[in-house]
């Protein structure tokens, strides 16, 4: 059996992996918002978002039953080297399906035609992304190596973007930084694969087992996208490319936040397979438990903190010039809290249990409602109207999961200290809305207000209201640090 590693090393890992994706758009997107402007970085998001509907059907949802597949085998080598060869061949031959069909679309869209280039650089993530197979890497828990990896490239993307990036002309050379930064490692993931498995044939392929499996994980990821992107592709069309600009500062904002409420989540969902495969259910719920009450100590602080300081939020990261930002930015932040709760109850538990089919129906109503709203709002709202319908959809996505999960996970949520949370949340906000009217900087004003709320948070929860999970977190971290110092 494959010796496991420690779900305590992957959630650290992990947690860097996810502070690094903070801290780098917390460096770059300041300057990169300031010198591109709104329809600078409007043009680029608006075509990200084009491009994302090609990288989706290039990645045919296997990103995520990757992981579930190899998870189910780790403990046979023959097998897993059998999974692998069978989604990777499947995902190289969708992908060249796929990039023909781009090309000729940008070959005869009028649109297309006049960023060209900038296309052409985004539709690259297609190929870095099936060469990637990180879902091997993810199901053998190789948070670590993921992680160093992750830290070289964005570390160079950090500083490629002070040198090139110079005016607003030069959104062509961001979209290229923006790829270099998410995918440009896969290719060290493609040539490090050998050390983990092998991709010689030794058995006759059975490609018809990942088919449907495959098909509804694409279909999820297509409803995710939905309303996820289509957003901007909504924005861009109805109400321009400045539009965009406005509403992908809020998102971006939302998404630094996203990352970290969801990054537990992430290194549970090859554990949580293993476990119910091999009916190991009582280890199963306790890490869901544990991961749900994890979204609440991050997500509600998060969440009330931005909505009372989103405008130096905006003004810091993004500008001056996105003074519109500010009122979608605090309605997406309320997403944060929903975002965290259907990545546990999708992702890390209905998946597992084989019930992805309920995820896709989910989303599906999300998508929905998402565009249903939007066409309604964004004529006359824009980027507010946008915020709008993402923040319903979020809401009817995790009802739909929570009814489904039924006695499942309200076992989960019975556990979670609710009040001790939002009143540790809440208290400290009193603190800091003094602070909005001291003749500084926003940077300044928002350095202070954070550190002000989150450690009054940290020491209500902890030592005034004593709440369970965050004590054994911080009893954790500080027994780390005591037998460090022995």
């Amino acid at each position: 059996m494959q010796k496991q590693t420690s779900l305590k090393k992957n959630a650290l890992m992990n947690a860097l992996l996810t502070t690094l994706s903070f801290v780098f758009p917390l460096i770059t997107f300041p300057y990169v918002s300031r010198v591109l402007l709104p329809a600078g970085t409007g043009k680029v998001s608006f075509a990200a978002s084009l491009v994302s509907y090609f990288v989706l059907f290039a990645q045919l949802g296997i990103p995520t039953y990757g992981i579930r597949a190899c998870a189910k085998v780790r403990d046979d080598k023959e097998e897993l080297n059998q999974v692998v060869q069978e989604i990777l061949s499947i995902n190289i031959v969708i992908v060249v399906l796929t990039y023909i069909v781009f090309l000729g679309t940008l070959l005869f869209s009028p649109r297309l035609q006049n960023d060209k280039l900038l296309y052409l650089i985004l539709s690259i993530q297609m190929i870095l992304n099936a060469i990637g197979v990180e879902w091997v890497y993810k199901a053998q828990e190789k948070y670590a190596y993921i992680t160093i990896r992750s830290i070289i490239f964005k570390l160079v993307a950090v500083i490629l973007t002070f040198l090139l990036i110079k005016s607003k002309n030069d959104y062509i050379a961001y979209a290229g930084i923006t790829i270099f930064a998410a995918s440009a490692s896969n290719v060290l993931n493609f040539l490090n694969l050998r050390t983990m498995v092998s991709l010689r044939k030794k058995r006759k392929y059975n490609f018809r087992r990942h088919l449907k499996p495959i098909l509804i994980f694409f279909a999820m990821s297509c409803a995710t996208t939905i309303y996820t992107n289509l957003d901007n592709v909504m924005l861009g069309l109805m109400k321009g490319d400045t539009e965009v600009g406005y509403y992908n500062a809020s998102v971006k904002i939302r998404n630094i936040f996203v990352s970290v409420v969801t990054s537990l989540g992430v290194v549970l969902l090859p554990r949580a397979s293993y476990y119910f495969e091999q009916k190991l259910f009582d280890e199963f719920y306790k890490i869901t438990r544990k991961a749900l009450n994890f979204v609440f100590i991050i997500a509600v602080p998060t969440t009330i903190f931005f909505m009372f300081y989103a405008k130096e939020g905006i003004h810091f990261l993004a500008g001056d010039a996105y003074g519109n930002s500010i009122l979608p930015m605090q309605i997406l932040m309320i997403t944060l809290l929903f975002i965290g709760m259907t990545n546990i109850m999708g992702i890390q538990m209905l998946v597992p249990m084989g019930k992805e089919i309920n995820v896709l129906i989910s989303e599906i109503v999300g998508a929905f409602i998402d565009v249903v709203v939007n066409l309604m709002l964004i004529p006359k709202y824009g980027a507010f109207g946008a915020a709008i319908g993402t923040l319903l959809a979020e809401i009817i996505v995790w009802i739909f999961q929570l009814v489904t999960l039924n006695n499942a996970v309200y076992a989960a949520f019975q556990k979670i200290s609710y009040l001790k949370i939002f009143l540790s949340s809440l208290i400290p906000a009193l603190a800091i809305i003094p602070i909005k009217n001291v003749g500084v900087s926003s940077f300044i004003k928002l350095s202070i207000a954070g550190l002000t709320y989150f450690i009054l948070y940290g020491h209500i929860l902890l030592f005034v209201l004593k709440e369970p999970l965050a004590r054994e977190m911080f009893s954790q971290v500080m027994n780390k640090i005591k037998s460090k110092n022995t």
